[in-house]
């Protein structure tokens, strides 16, 4: 089997960031879902306000997008750590989260967890997964980029202490640092493939030489920096050139992510299996994803164009 045979799903790429030219591309490289974490936009949002359209642009702009290019959007919502340190507007964060945690494609609370490793990131987590275990949903971990280890056997302790099952909890962003650590606990262990920083296309090979492929998956975690939102195609890609075999790639490439987040309820294979099949001359409150004489595709969004070769070393 070659990748231009297989299917994807990205567990964690925020497309608020992206383009239309990113789905379509996606979608070309067998991407059939994704799903995208709330998350940090670059700057710090000042009012309650942005959050709750944030939040419902994932529910609602982001899915028709996606749809308009065969692809299928979930997405987890919470307040992420970052943004933690505000506590008087994270106080409002965490009164709107249950109106929109319960909606349909929420498949986890996420991405949360720690950055910085305050006192304030530690409340709101800890106030996070008590929702999540309230609701029944998956949770979707942030680990910081600094005191890694440390930090992200803090979140995995701290989440069983509020009694969740690690079978629940997706532990993002791990490395060669974190990943014994993870698995080890019976945690989901996520990598992010990330151009020059977290994890390069070759040393996720030899992750997955070396642990396997129980509850370990890949993402992108593509956003507004530079970034690849076909890093689960290529690093899917270069393992089958390695020699890793076809059923280990779709594992750790698309059936984990499955096997996660369908613990949400929300999230089914029957949802892509068919052959897509778009409108784009539909519109989402009047608005479009073409411009004034562009074409619309109506019908199957066929597959056309291989996976890219540049891989990231």
């Amino acid at each position: 089997m070659t990748p231009d045979q297989m299917m994807f799903i990205d567990p964690h790429v925020h497309m608020t960031s992206r383009t239309t030219d990113d789905y379509a591309r996606m979608r070309e490289a067998g991407i059939v879902a994704i799903i995208e974490p709330a998350f940090w936009l670059g700057q710090p949002r000042t009012e309650v306000g942005s959050f709750k359209d944030y939040y419902s642009s994932l529910l609602g702009w982001e899915r028709f997008r996606a749809s308009q290019f065969g692809i299928r959007h979930y997405c987890t919502i919470g307040l992420n750590s970052k943004e933690a340190n505000n506590v008087a507007l994270a106080e409002q964060v965490m009164e709107i989260l249950p109106l929109f945690v319960c909606k349909e494609g929420v498949v986890g609370i996420g991405e949360i967890g720690y950055d910085d490793q305050t006192a304030a990131e530690d409340r709101f987590y800890r106030l996070q997964l008590d929702l999540a275990k309230e609701v029944g949903l998956p949770v979707q971990i942030h680990t910081p980029h600094r005191d890694k280890k440390a930090g992200t056997i803090r979140s995995m302790e701290v989440a069983v202490e509020h009694g969740l099952s690690p079978h629940m909890v997706i532990v993002d962003h791990n490395n060669e640092e974190t990943v014994k650590d993870t698995l080890d606990r019976g945690f989901w262990a996520a990598f992010t493939i990330y151009p020059g920083s977290k994890m390069g296309n070759e040393r996720m090979v030899e992750i997955v030489k070396k642990y396997g492929t129980e509850r370990i998956m890949v993402n992108s975690s593509a956003d507004w920096g530079v970034s690849d939102p076909l890093s689960v195609p290529k690093t899917a890609s270069l393992m089958l050139e390695k020699g890793i075999s076809a059923e280990a790639v779709r594992k750790v490439c698309y059936q984990n992510a499955l096997d996660a987040f369908g613990q949400s309820g929300q999230m089914h294979e029957s949802d892509w299996l068919q052959p897509a099949q778009v409108d784009q001359r539909e519109k989402f409150s009047d608005n479009s994803v073409l411009r004034g004489g562009q074409t619309p595709v109506v019908g199957e969004f066929k597959r056309t164009v291989p996976v890219e070769d540049n891989i990231v070393r």
